[in-house]
C-alpha cells in the first residue's frame, strides 16, 4: 500500500508555494508599514474587537496576489473577502490574527491562510514575523516551522498540562470565559493568553504548549493552526465528537485531548 505522503500532489505543492509568498509579503507589509500613529479604522463585534487600517491593507495584498495566481479560486477574509470560486479551492484569511497586540505594538501576532479543496483544508500557512517564525503543514505531510519538522509534546497528565486560551469581545461571553479558565486553573499547570489563535495552535504544534482551548473562534482564526496542529502529531476538535467551530476548539497532543474535553464539557466552555 502506498503512503500518501509519498504521492506527487503538484496542486498541493502550488497552494502551500502561493501561501507562503502571500504570507511572508502580508508579514512584511505588517512589520515593516506599521504607522507610529496607527489608529483603529473600525470596530466589529464590539468597541474593543477592532480593525486597523493595516488589517484591511494586508488583506487586500494577500487577495490580490492569490488572485493573480488562481483566478479562480474563491476567498473568505475577516476583512470581507468573500467569493465562491469555481475551482474547487477556497483561500481561509486572516491577514492579521491578533489585532490587539499588534495596535498596541505587542510582538504575537501574525498572517494566517489556508486553502480548502472542496471543503477540506490541505494546506496552512502561518507567518509570525515578530517571532521571525513561518509555520507550514500540507495534509498527509508533516508540519514545519522553517525545516525544522514539528512534533507535539508528549502527553502530560491533566494536573501537569500547560494551557493556551483566549477571550472573546463580547462582554457576557468574556464574562463566562473567565468563569470557565477559573475552574479550570486548579486542575492543569497553568494556562497562557496570548491573543493569537493561529500562534497558539502553532504552539501545540511545536511543543511550546500541551493544548489549547476557546470558544468563539471563526474559520480564519483557526483553518490554517488547526492543520498545522494536526500534522504535527495533535488532535484537534470541538465538543465530544464533532469538529473544531466556533462553539469550542481544542487543539491537544493525543493522551491529553480526551480528558481536556471532559473538562471543558463539564465546565460548559462551548456555551456562553
Amino acid at each position: 500500500m502506498t503512503d500518501v505522503s509519498d504521492v506527487p500532489d503538484p496542486l498541493l505543492t502550488e497552494l502551500l508555494d502561493l501561501a507562503l509568498e502571500a504570507a511572508r509579503r502580508a508579514g512584511a507589509l505588517l512589520r515593516d508599514g506599521r504607522p507610529d500613529d496607527l489608529a483603529v479604522a473600525m470596530t466589529k463585534t464590539s468597541p474593543i474587537d477592532v480593525v486597523t487600517e493595516m488589517d484591511i491593507a494586508a488583506e487586500k495584498l494577500i487577495t490580490g496576489f492569490l488572485s493573480e495566481h488562481r483566478p479562480h479560486d474563491g476567498f473568505l477574509g475577516e476583512e470581507g473577502a468573500s467569493s465562491p470560486g469555481t475551482s474547487g479551492i477556497r483561500w481561509v484569511i486572516d491577514p492579521l490574527d491578533g489585532t490587539v497586540n499588534y495596535l498596541y505594538g505587542l510582538p504575537t501576532w501574525a498572517v494566517s491562510i489556508a486553502a480548502e479543496r472542496d471543503g477540506e483544508t490541505v494546506v496552512g500557512v502561518v507567518e509570525a514575523p515578530m517571532r521571525g517564525e513561518t509555520y507550514r503543514a500540507a495534509l498527509g505531510r508533516g508540519a514545519y516551522a522553517g525545516e525544522r519538522r514539528l512534533a507535539v509534546r508528549p502527553s502530560p497528565a491533566l494536573d501537569q498540562a500547560l494551557l493556551g486560551t483566549g477571550f472573546g469581545y463580547i462582554q457576557a461571553r468574556r464574562a463566562h470565559q473567565a468563569d470557565v479558565a477559573q475552574r479550570v486553573i486548579p486542575r492543569v499547570r497553568d494556562i497562557r493568553r496570548g491573543g493569537s489563535a493561529a500562534i497558539d495552535l502553532c504552539d501545540v504544534a511545536a511543543g511550546r504548549l500541551d493544548a489549547y482551548y476557546e470558544r468563539g473562534l471563526n474559520p480564519w482564526d483557526l483553518a490554517a493552526g488547526a492543520l498545522i496542529a494536526r500534522e504535527a502529531g495533535g488532535l484537534t476538535g470541538g465538543r465530544p465528537g464533532e469538529p473544531e467551530s466556533g462553539e469550542l476548539t481544542l487543539a491537544a497532543s493525543p493522551g491529553l485531548f480526551g480528558p481536556l474535553q471532559e473538562l471543558l464539557e463539564e465546565l460548559g466552555a462551548w456555551h456562553d
